[in-house]
């Protein structure tokens, strides 16, 4: 019985003391990067924008807003603003105004206001 009294093949293969210990570290590392790679994967996911689907339009032409995200401002907002700022007059702002509201079919014309 050569090979069940330590001297045969099986010689070299023993493990112990040190390199127990180190097998077990060294799994319980590989493990844990696999854990944190998964939830890393499941964030960025979580994260990434999405296409919106078809059926999610609404009524007047705009996408449904996800939660925890601000709706963009329509062109009429963002010249408001403009004028707020002082980067454009009354005079062109009234202009742009009108012709925003030309162009979308709104009906643009001296009795459709523009100090909205």
């Amino acid at each position: 019985m050569r090979h069940w009294d330590g001297h045969g093949y099986g010689h070299g293969h023993q493990v112990g003391g040190w390199g127990l210990g180190l097998m077990v570290i060294l799994g319980l590392l590989v493990l844990a990067v696999l854990v944190l790679a998964v939830v890393a994967l499941v964030r960025h996911l979580a994260r990434t924008p999405r296409p919106v689907p078809p059926g999610a339009w609404g009524a007047g032409g705009t996408a449904a807003v996800p939660p925890g995200r601000a709706a963009s401002p329509t062109p009429e907002q963002l010249l408001a603003e403009r004028f707020a700022r002082g980067e454009i007059d009354a005079e062109e702002y009234r202009h742009r105004l009108e012709t925003l509201r030309a162009a979308n079919g709104a009906g643009a014309g001296p009795g459709s206001g523009g100090s909205g």
